[in-house]
């Protein structure tokens, strides 16, 4: 049967937030005929089973291994029938009909290949990574919670939309994997998800090939939904597989020279974050609580070593603490 939409989530030890999120879909999804399609990535608490006798409905994949976030969506839409697809995480919530309006929008123009919408924190406030720019090294150097609030508006970070009271759909170059929805033609076009990342940066690739198929990639505004976010992973590996795929993406559509260069340049602005985390946790609080300093401390040290082994097979990758 074929059906309009067809929600793809991917699942790894996150069946309590993902039994909330399919609740909210039924409760306030209307008008349309969707399905709902999960993958278990092998989660190790193989609790899957829970949500078929919860849901008697949806469609249960079981994958006997992790084949990442790319992989596992790939398998998913492998057995679905929509129209269009929506790519879901399961950390998210629906406070309102938000979907059949991201698919009236998707439908509706002509040029469209992805749709995404507002992503809202736990405490409501606006998730600034719901939308981006595709990296580059300058987007990359300048990337900083001050200049980002200081100019929204830019165009190195592509937020702008997020700050506009316009209720037209914006174009956009890239919209976050949380939430994106796309046609099916397109991303047969661009050929699925691809699987040269484990996790992070599919959602650029895609964006990126879609767009490269002659499609327009659009934020769409009134369309909210929340996003606790990080639910199925902790930071510190988190921000390695990140900085593990976000260079090959440079190295697959800039060139490898490029990759190089940006690899350096990430390299550089980590020893430059990490001396200033350090002069700042001198003075005692005077620059930012240290518990903060600390987890910034670590978070670029991840990013160095991660980065440094990339230009410098070998080097050797700073230790983090695990307690």
């Amino acid at each position: 049967m074929l059906r309009d939409l067809s929600i793809i989530f991917v699942n790894w030890n996150s069946t309590d937030y993902l039994r909330d999120c399919i609740a909210s879909i039924y409760e306030h999804t209307r008008g349309i005929s969707f399905e709902i399609v999960v993958v278990d990535n092998a989660s190790p608490s193989g609790d899957a089973d829970v949500l078929a006798r919860q849901f008697p409905e949806i469609t249960l994949i079981k994958s006997s291994q992790n084949v990442g976030f790319a992989g596992a969506n790939n398998l998913g839409y492998r057995r679905s029938s929509g129209e269009c697809l929506l790519f879901l995480n399961p950390d998210t919530k629906l406070m309102s009909p938000a979907l059949p309006v991201m698919l009236r929008r998707l439908q509706s123009l002509p040029d469209a290949g992805i749709v995404g919408c507002k992503l809202l924190n736990s405490d409501l406030s606006v998730q600034t990574s719901c939308i981006q720019t595709f990296p580059t090294i300058l987007n990359q150097l300048l990337d900083a919670d001050y200049l980002r609030a200081r100019w929204p508006n830019s165009r190195l970070w592509g937020v702008g939309p997020l700050f506009s009271d316009s209720p037209e759909p914006a174009r956009v170059e890239v919209i976050s994997g949380a939430c994106l929805m796309v046609k099916r033609e397109a991303f047969e076009k661009a050929g699925l998800f691809s699987e040269d990342y484990f996790m992070y940066a599919e959602d650029l690739d895609l964006c990126y090939k879609v767009a490269r198929c002659g499609y327009a990639n659009y934020y769409v505004g009134e369309a909210t939904v929340i996003h606790h976010g990080g639910k199925s992973s902790t930071p510190i590996p988190a921000t390695i597989m990140k900085w593990k795929a976000i260079p090959r993406f440079c190295d697959k559509y800039y060139g490898r020279f490029y990759g190089l260069v940006f690899r350096m340049a990430i390299t550089l602005a980590a020893v430059a974050r990490l001396i200033a985390i350090k002069t700042a946790s001198l003075f005692g609080g005077v620059f930012g609580n240290q518990q903060s300093l600390r987890s910034a401390s670590e978070k670029w040290s991840a990013i160095f070593g991660t980065v440094l082994r990339q230009c410098f097979p070998g080097a050797s990758m700073p230790q983090q603490k695990t307690t």
